[in-house]
C-alpha cells in the first residue's frame, strides 16, 4: 500500500491475560534505488542510549544507489552503501608493454592501456563492489595482463588487481543525508498499554560526502536525551594496503562512544585487524604460511588474554579435512574438526564450556538426502550424553529448496539418564511448515519434553495464496507476479475460462535485458513469481517463447515493484492467424513478384495493412493476422474473392486461391 511494505508484529506472552498484550513493531517502508522513507518502530542511524525508536526517517542518496538488500526491516547503515565504487588499478611495468584489464572468469578484455616512457599505467573509475571491509577483490574477479613490447603472441604476465571496498566509503562527489525525528518506548514487558508507554524526544541529522577517492567522511548532529555529535571516517590510500573506518559519538554518558576498525594487509598471505570500542580492543593477525596451512595470533582486553592456534584444510576427491586449534593465556583451548573420507564423516568441535562430537555414516552419496547413521557424544560443564540416531531426508524438495521430509529417531544415554529422541519435518503441505520434536533427555535435564511448531504462511496480494515461512523478507523486498495468459476473446482481461501459459516461461520472459532464470523464478499455474528489489523494471517477451499460433498485444512492459507484496502483471496474447494460398492469372498461370495485401479497419478507424510477395510459383503467407474481415488486393487491386472472414471459430492456417 502506497508503493511500500506494511508490517506489524505483536506479542501476547500470556494469551489469557490482555494487560500483557502490546504491540512489538509496526513499520512502513518504502525503499527506491535514491531515497528511502520508514516510518514507525526502526533502528536509529545512532547508537541509542536505551529503550526502541518509533517515528520518521528519510534517507537522500546523491548520485549512487545502494546495494540490493534481501529483507529484514530498514537498516540505516546499510542504505547509506553505495552499490560500486569506481577504483583506480595501477602499477609499474617496462615502457611499451601492452596493459590489459579483464573481468571475469571468461576474462573479457574491458580496457587496455600502452605504456609510455613514465612506466606507469592506470585504469580509472573501476567499478567495484562496495559490500564491506576486507572483501578484497570483491566479486568482479578483475585480472591485469601485461604483454612485453606489446606482442599479444607473448605469453603475458598475469597480475591479480587487488583492492577491497569499505562499507562506507562513496564516490568522490557522492554524498548522503540522512534525518530521523521520532519518540523513546519504554520496554513493552513493562507496560500495561497495548501501544506501549512513549515519552522523551529523539532525532537527528547526519550527511556522508565522498572527499576524494580515498576518503570518505561524515558528520552530524543528534539528540538522544542530550545533544551528541557524530563523526564519520572512512580511508583507504590508493597503491597501500590499509582500511580505516571510524565512527564516534560524542556526549554520551562515557563521553566518547566509538567504533573503530583498521585493516593492514601488505601481502595475500598476512592481514592484521584492529578493532577498538568502548568495551573492548581487539586484535587479529594471519598469516598463510603454507599451502592449506595458516597460523593466527589474536587477542583482547575484555578477557584479557592472548591465544595463537592455526588452521590446516585439505581435500581431494572423495577426502576433505578442516582443523583448527587456539590456545589462550587463559589455558583457554577450542577446536574444530571436520572431516570426511568417502561415506564416513567426522565432526568434533568445543571450548572451555562444552564439546560436541559426532560420527556419521551417509548411505547415499550425499548428505543433503538420503539415510545416514550418527554417533553423537556431547558434554555441558559435569553433564554428558551419548546417542545413537538414524536420520533420513528426502531427495524430494519443496519449490524453495527444502527436504518435503526430513526424520531422525534415536536413543540417548548420559549423565541425566536415558531416553528416546526424535524428530520430524515436512513442507509437503502447500503453504504449511510442521516440526515435531520429542527429547526424552538432555544434557541439561532429565524430564522429557515435546515441541510442536505449525507454521501456515500465505499471500493476500495481488490474489489470497499459499506461501512460504520467509515472509520477512517482503518487508524490504516486493516482486512480480507475472501472468501469461490466452486471450482467446481479445478483451485484454483473463476471463474463467481462458488457460494459463507457463511453458517456456525462462526462454520467454526477461527482466532489464536478462533471462528470468538468474532470479529462482517460482513458475506454477497460476503464472510466475519473481522476487526482486524494489525498482522501474522493463520486462521483454522473446519470440522463442511465444505459444505457436499466439502473439502478444505488447512484446515490452515498464512495471514499479514495491516492498510488501507481488505487483500483478497481465500479459495476454491473442490468437494468430495465417493465410497462405497462390495467386494466378486470367490463364490459370502462377503470378511472381506479386504484392498481396490484407487490409483491415479496426474500431478506431485506423486501417491496417499486411503484405507479403509472392515467389516464382505464385505462393504467399500473410501472418499475424488477427481476427477480423480483410480485404485482399494484390499490386492494389482487388481480386477474387475479395474478402476473408477470422473470427473465434476460424482455423489458424487458411488457404484461398486469388485470382487476377
Amino acid at each position: 500500500m502506497l508503493g511500500g511494505s506494511w508490517y506489524i508484529r505483536t506479542n501476547q506472552p500470556t494469551l489469557t491475560d490482555r494487560q500483557t498484550w502490546n504491540i512489538n513493531e509496526a513499520q512502513y517502508l518504502r525503499q527506491t534505488p535514491k531515497s528511502d522513507y520508514v516510518v514507525g518502530s526502526h533502528p536509529t542511524f545512532w547508537r541509542n542510549q536505551g529503550g526502541q525508536f518509533w517515528g520518521v526517517t528519510t534517507v537522500q542518496r546523491f548520485g549512487y544507489s545502494t546495494p540490493e538488500t534481501v529483507g529484514g526491516g530498514f537498516s540505516p547503515s546499510q542504505r547509506m552503501r553505495s552499490n560500486q565504487i569506481g577504483r583506480t588499478i595501477s602499477g609499474e611495468a617496462a615502457p611499451g608493454t601492452l596493459v590489459q584489464l579483464t573481468q571475469g572468469f571468461a576474462e573479457n578484455v574491458i580496457a587496455e592501456i600502452l605504456v609510455d616512457s613514465s612506466g606507469i599505467y592506470r585504469f580509472e573509475d573501476v567499478p567495484t563492489a562496495g559490500s564491506g571491509i576486507g572483501n578484497i577483490g570483491g566479486s568482479n574477479n578483475y585480472r591485469v595482463r601485461l604483454y612485453p613490447n606489446g606482442q599479444l603472441t607473448a605469453t603475458p604476465e598475469i597480475r591479480e588487481a587487488v583492492f577491497a571496498s569499505l562499507p562506507g566509503q562513496l564516490n568522490k562527489g557522492r554524498s548522503a543525508l540522512i534525518v530521523s525525528s521520532g519518540l523513546n518506548r519504554e520496554n513493552t514487558l513493562n507496560s500495561n498499554s497495548f501501544l506501549g508507554n512513549f515519552n522523551s524526544f529523539r532525532g537527528g541529522v547526519a550527511y556522508r560526502l565522498g572527499v576524494s577517492e580515498d576518503l570518505t567522511l561524515g558528520t552530524g548532529v543528534i539528540y538522544d536525551k542530550s545533544m551528541l555529535g557524530l563523526g564519520e571516517l572512512f580511508y583507504q590510500p590508493s597503491g597501500f594496503p590499509l582500511e580505516v573506518a571510524f565512527s564516534g559519538l560524542l556526549g554520551t554518558d562515557d563521553g566518547l562512544e566509538y567504533n573503530a576498525d583498521i585493516r593492514f594487509r601488505p601481502s595475500n598471505k598476512f592481514d592484521l585487524n584492529f578493532n577498538s570500542d568502548r568495551l573492548s580492543q581487539r586484535f587479529r593477525a594471519n598469516y598463510r604460511a603454507l599451502k592449506g596451512v595458516s597460523l593466527r595470533a589474536s587477542g583482547n582486553t575484555r578477557e584479557n588474554a592472548l591465544s595463537t592456534g592455526f588452521s590446516y584444510s585439505r581435500s581431494s576427491r572423495n577426502f576433505y579435512t578442516f582443523a583448527s586449534a587456539d590456545i589462550d593465556t587463559n589455558n583457554n583451548f577450542r577446536w574444530n574438526l571436520n572431516s570426511r573420507l568417502g561415506k564416513l564423516q567426522l565432526r568434533n568441535y568445543g571450548n572451555e564450556i562444552n564439546s560436541n562430537s559426532q560420527l556419521s555414516y551417509n548411505f547415499s552419496k550425499t548428505t543433503s538426502y538420503g539415510n545416514s547413521l550418527n554417533l553423537n557424544y556431547e558434554t555441558s560443564r559435569e553433564n554428558n550424553l551419548a546417542s545413537l540416531n538414524w536420520k533420513y531426508r528426502s531427495k524430494a524438495r519443496d519449490r524453495y529448496g527444502q527436504n518435503l521430509f526430513d526424520f531422525d529417531l534415536g536413543y540417548g544415554v548420559g549423565s541425566r539418564g536415558s531416553g528416546i529422541i526424535a524428530s520430524a519435518s515436512t513442507t509437503a503441505i502447500p503453504g504449511m511448515d510442521l516440526r515435531l520434536r520429542y527429547q526424552g533427555v538432555s544434557t541439561t535435564s532429565d524430564r522429557s519434553s515435546f515441541r510442536i511448531e505449525l507454521s501456515p504462511s500465505f499471500y493476500i496480494q495481488p490474489k489470497l495464496s499459499l506461501g512460504d515461512t520467509r515472509y520477512e523478507r517482503l518487508r524490504g523486498e516486493g516482486g512480480l507476479f507475472i501472468q501469461p495468459f490466452l486471450d482467446k476473446n481479445g478483451n485484454g482481461k483473463l476471463d474463467n475460462q481462458e488457460k494459463i501459459y507457463t511453458e517456456d516461461l525462462e526462454l520467454l520472459l526477461s527482466l532489464n535485458n536478462k533471462s528470468i532464470k538468474r532470479l529462482r523464478p517460482d513458475i506454477n499455474k497460476n503464472g510466475v513469481m519473481i522476487r526482486t528489489t524494489p525498482d522501474n523494471y522493463r520486462l521483454d517477451l522473446d519470440p522463442a517463447g511465444y505459444p505457436i499460433d499466439w502473439k502478444p498485444t505488447k512484446t515490452a512492459y515498464a512495471v514499479e515493484v514495491s516492498a510488501g507484496g507481488f505487483t500483478q502483471l497481465l500479459v495476454p496474447f491473442i490468437p494468430s492467424y495465417t493465410v497462405a494460398g497462390t495467386v494466378t492469372n486470367a490463364e490459370g498461370k502462377p503470378v511472381g513478384g506479386a504484392r498481396v495485401e490484407a487490409v483491415v479497419t479496426d474500431k478506431k478507424g485506423k486501417v491496417k495493412k499486411t503484405m507479403s510477395v509472392t515467389n516464382g510459383a505464385g505462393i504467399f503467407f500473410l501472418e499475424n493476422l488477427q481476427q477480423g474481415s480483410y480485404k485482399l488486393l494484390v499490386n492494389d487491386k482487388s481480386v477474387e474473392p475479395g474478402k476473408i472472414l477470422i473470427d473465434d471459430k476460424s482455423e489458424n492456417m487458411q488457404e484461398v486461391e486469388l485470382k487476377i
